[in-house]
């Protein structure tokens, strides 16, 4: 991944193959942000009036690339879009330097090394430059041969203006290495095609981290699984050629006090099963296994910072294929919390791994379990490609992960769990269906999980089918392809949880 350090040398003095500053909008054209003094000083304070000519606004994302001038030692300047500036005294928004670093950091591709000399007094503007840039410097190359004509992605982010020795950045720094590692390393396991990650090997590699790491790693292979009965994961699994797995990843801290459960789903590829998805829906279900990344990457990431907390993250892994032996429509499963389901559609299968997974989650009986899937179409259709939704057994749990994925630069939206809707999934047969109406899909399936849910145990859901995997153009610190999305919010509620703030 791209290194990182902090430098207190000034913008204009350090060695870098470009330097990056900060643009904003003003009623009078664009406005150098703080930071860029010691570059405008080479260009003899006229560093916004050249942008200006350049046909630059400041515009959110907008990049403006120019030789550096005598005064400043990296060949390039770069200047990058920050919106509209802040109110006089009042932080730039962190997102808005996340975003704004990312964009640097992908146009800079290439590139050995740049200086970022965007605004980054405070601890909190250290981090989330640096969040920017890593993320903003990730670039999916295992399948791409030397000779691609693919650039490698920026080799270097030197944050200036940062305290290498203070306390505060240095840990800022940390987070960000430690979150945006743990992102990446879920974007590169949801780009890889099915057809090298399956059930056996997504296990496999979470094992190897698990003896990295220094953490506990449980899998149940499908014997284990049989013998347990949990039949929502071997319903699922079984038209596959590749078995299903149930992984457990814990880390604990000894002097933690709360236990959070993270619950992924991961369908390493989702056909639809006997319920064949339509053409045009097949292509990117390499996807389907997002939420399991995002829990495996935000329980290592809590162990690399050292969180007093336990975390406890839980895989559901299957690949859902209308094999020969594949669960039918109309079949009924026993699941492992001894409900029995009845499948009026293979193509909603990631509810029956989850309702497994959830109700193994709560024998251990954590302080709140957060589930991550990407679940549903109709939640993309309620709430668009750029967030996901949140579903939860407490609303006042439900506000705080919506704050927390909001302050990590997650979009997300608060949805409810209307309980007229719970009747609609009953079944004549068995004691409820996979299906229900139509009409509000992604609530029906947020129901049917809080089925499988201990009594009394705090519960939240995340539907990340919308942002989890990007078709575009990049945009900021966003490629194309798997995102990682809720990495940054899981990580931030076991903070939080850490720090007694939470729960």
């Amino acid at each position: 991944m791209t290194a990182l350090t902090l430098s207190t040398s000034s913008a204009a003095a350090l060695r870098a193959d470009a330097v990056v500053v900060g643009v904003t909008k003003g009623a009078k054209g664009p406005r150098l942000a703080p930071g860029a003094e010691t570059v405008d000083a080479a260009f003899d304070g006229g560093l916004a009036g050249v942008l200006e000519t350049l046909g630059a606004s400041g515009a959110e994302g907008e990049t403006t690339k120019l030789p550096a001038p005598a005064g400043v030692k990296a060949a390039v300047v770069l200047a990058v879009g920050l919106g509209e500036a802040p109110e006089d005294g009042d932080a730039f928004d962190p997102e808005a330097l996340r975003k704004a670093a990312g964009v640097a950091a992908r146009t800079l591709a290439g590139a050995k090394k740049a200086a970022f000399a965007l605004p980054a007094g405070a601890p909190e503007d250290v981090e989330a430059v640096a969040t920017g840039a890593l993320l903003g410097a990730y670039a999916f190359t295992a399948y791409q041969s030397q000779n691609s004509g693919g650039k490698a992605p920026l080799g270097e982010v030197a944050v200036v203006g940062a305290k290498p020795r203070d306390k505060a950045h240095k840990a800022a720094a940390e987070r960000a290495t430690a979150v945006a590692a743990e992102v990446n390393r879920a974007r590169d396991l949801i780009n890889t095609p099915s057809n090298d990650l399956n059930p056996t090997v997504f296990a496999t590699t979470v094992q190897a981290a698990a003896k990295e790491f220094g953490l506990k790693v449980e899998v149940l292979d499908e014997k284990a699984l049989a013998k347990g009965g949990y039949g929502g994961l071997i319903g699922v699994g079984r038209g596959s050629a590749t078995p299903p797995r149930l992984v457990r990843l814990a880390y604990t801290h000894p002097k933690a006090t709360r236990t959070l459960a993270f619950v992924g789903k991961g369908i390493t590829y989702d056909s639809g099963g006997i319920s064949l998805k339509p053409a045009g829906h097949n292509e990117t279900m390499k996807c389907d296994m997002s939420g399991a990344a995002a829990v495996f990457g935000a329980v290592v990431a809590s162990a690399k910072l050292g969180l007093k907390v336990n975390v406890t993250g839980w895989l559901a892994l299957a690949e859902n294929m209308p094999g020969g032996n594949a669960t039918r429509p109309g079949d009924v499963l026993r699941m492992y919390s001894g409900k029995t389901v009845e499948v009026l559609n293979t193509d909603a299968e990631g509810r029956l791994v989850l309702a497994d997974a959830l109700a193994r989650a709560s024998e251990e009986s954590p302080d709140a379990i957060v589930d991550v899937a990407t679940l549903t179409g109709a939640m993309v259709l309620a709430l668009g490609e750029g967030r996901f939704g949140i579903m939860s057994n407490d609303d006042e749990f439900r506000t705080k992960v919506h704050t927390t994925a909001l302050a990590a630069g997650e979009d997300s939206w608060p949805m409810p769990l209307p309980q007229q809707l719970r009747k609609t999934f009953d079944s004549p047969t068995a004691d409820i269906a996979n299906m229900g109406v139509r009409m509000g899909g992604g609530l029906i399936a947020g129901l049917f999980l809080r089925e499988f849910v201990g009594e009394g145990i705090t519960w939240a859901h995340l539907d990340i089918a919308g942002p989890a995997f990007h078709e575009g153009a990049p945009f900021g610190y966003t490629p194309k392809g798997g995102t990682g999305s809720a990495v940054r919010t899981l990580v931030g509620l076991a903070r939080q949880a850490a720090d007694g703030t939470l729960l």
